[in-house]
């Protein structure tokens, strides 16, 4: 009955080695890694070979540096208000032989930046029986230069030039967002990649438990098939050897799952999405603890750089020209027109300067727009509307300064507390790794049992799993740390 034992635990150890076999990780084909991911003969993937590989080649990095375009592009259409302009109708009527009337005006309007004053060349030909006699023009035409001035509402700004010097802030605030998207890019990509790096070493130090316990219970087998150990002895050994396959199995998952998150930031130079390497693992994590200088820059770079601070402080200038703008609005509107007239030269007699049709002070078209509300509420309220805005905003940025140093302030704090926790992890696991020495050779000469060797031995493990925890949440906090400084690593 004793020899039946001892076959069938050897049976259920035989199995156990053949499911870890059939559950062990597949290989994965190596991509084509001439896009730039990885070179062939390297297999640690460093953490800032992948934040470079993103710069260049992420979809949504290479998204957020068009915003600058879309900018420019903005500009481009709020200067056009100031392209020359011109226009041409021409109008003929004839009935029963007669010409009733010949109309053909052209005008061409170029907008000056200095005073909202537009620059005017005007062309006329008015002929025929029936047409207006103020409208008549000699029969080569009438000609005219001149100037349409506001004065009041317009002179200092208008909405071409508000237009224009809004749009010019538009491209510091695209370039705050595109800096705000990559760094949540990277950020997020700091996160996946450090969650890769504890998949990985908690499936190094689960398989590294189970090939101990399994190395245990072939060695604790060949004892009890020479009598020198008990059968019990043997069963715990085997109940651990499945207990750490289970654990080993859920390791192998969760770091292929990291993996596949990991190579969801992955793109080549084409735009193709590419996948880690098979050989590719993830570099070892540094304590490298930022002093309190570090902190004093990233602070004052916060201050001055900082995205969100940047679009708020585009949006208080954008609200100032505004309001500046809304004020102008309030005056009246008072339009000058001038324009000096000359009879348009033929092609056979050449142009007569100081004849009486020439241009001279005698030859002008003057007139005068005059429009001005009288209540006024429609510009007063929006003044008033302004105004309150850019209150808002200069209290919204008092209050994300503030949150912006506090929430530095607290991730530095928070990595130092990590770093303390991992140095007082590390002693803890070399005092465990004692433990276990002394319990196994305790064990050895038959002092010990093998329940208090595997416990010894579970919680070094657990001790060591927490340490990696611990590291990866450093590395976390420290991508945390220059995030809300409005930076990456």
């Amino acid at each position: 009955m004793k020899w039946f034992i001892v076959y069938s635990f050897w049976v259920i150890g035989l199995c156990v080695m053949n499911g870890t076999t059939s559950t062990a990780q597949q290989p994965i084909t190596a991509p084509d890694t001439r896009g730039g991911v990885l070179p062939p003969d390297t297999s640690v993937f460093t953490a800032s070979l992948f934040y470079e590989l993103i710069r260049q080649n992420h979809p949504l990095v290479k998204q957020a540096n068009l915003f600058g375009e879309e900018a420019r592009q903005l500009l481009r259409q709020a200067r056009g208000a100031f392209d020359p302009k011109l226009t041409s109708a021409y109008d003929r009527k004839e009935f029963g032989n007669d010409l009733y009337y010949d109309h053909w005006q052209n005008k061409l309007a170029v907008p000056l930046w200095l005073a909202g004053i537009d620059l005017t060349v005007s062309y006329n030909r008015n002929n025929g029986r029936y047409i207006n006699p103020e409208e008549r023009t000699p029969s080569s035409g009438l000609s005219g230069v001149g100037l349409a001035v506001p004065v009041g509402q317009g002179l200092l700004i208008d909405a071409r030039r508000n237009a224009v010097r809004q749009a010019g802030l538009m491209q510091n605030l695209a370039e705050a967002d595109r800096v705000k998207q990559v760094n949540k890019i990277l950020f997020d990509a700091a996160k996946t990649y450090w969650e890769w790096f504890l998949a990985h070493r908690q499936r190094v130090l689960l398989t590294d438990g189970y090939e101990l316990a399994n190395r245990r219970f072939q060695a604790l087998r060949e004892r009890a098939l020479l009598g020198d150990a008990a059968i019990i002895d043997t069963t715990e050994a085997l109940i651990t050897v499945q207990d750490r396959l289970v654990q080993q199995q859920q390791a192998i998952v969760d770091e292929q799952n990291a993996r596949l998150r990991v190579s969801t930031f992955l793109w080549n130079a084409n735009g193709q999405p590419v996948e880690l390497p098979d050989e590719a693992r993830p570099q070892e994590a540094l304590l490298i603890l930022p002093d309190e200088g570090t902190l004093q820059l990233l602070l004052d770079q916060a201050n001055r750089q900082h995205p969100d601070l940047l679009k708020l402080s585009v949006k208080n200038q954008q609200l100032v020209l505004e309001e500046r703008f809304r004020r102008a609005m309030i005056q009246p509107q008072v339009l000058l027109n001038a324009s000096l007239l000359s009879e348009t030269p033929t092609v056979d007699a050449g142009y007569q300067w100081g004849s009486y049709y020439s241009f001279r002070p005698q030859n002008y078209k003057i007139g005068m727009d005059f429009v001005f509300p009288l209540f006024l509420r429609k510009e007063r309220g929006k003044l008033r509307e302004v105004q309150v805005k850019n209150e808002q905003v200069v209290l919204e940025q008092q209050q994300t300064g503030r949150l912006i140093n506090n929430t530095l302030q607290a991730a530095y704090n928070q990595l130092r507390v990590l770093a303390d926790q991992i140095n007082v992890q590390q002693q803890t696991i070399q005092n465990q790794q004692k433990l276990l020495m002394a319990e196994q050779q305790k064990f050895d000469l038959g002092e010990s049992s093998l329940f208090l060797v595997n416990s010894r031995e579970t919680k070094l493990i657990d001790l060591r799993l927490k340490g990696e925890e611990l590291k990866t949440k450093y590395q976390k906090a420290l991508a945390e740390l220059y995030f809300a400084a409005g930076t990456s690593l």
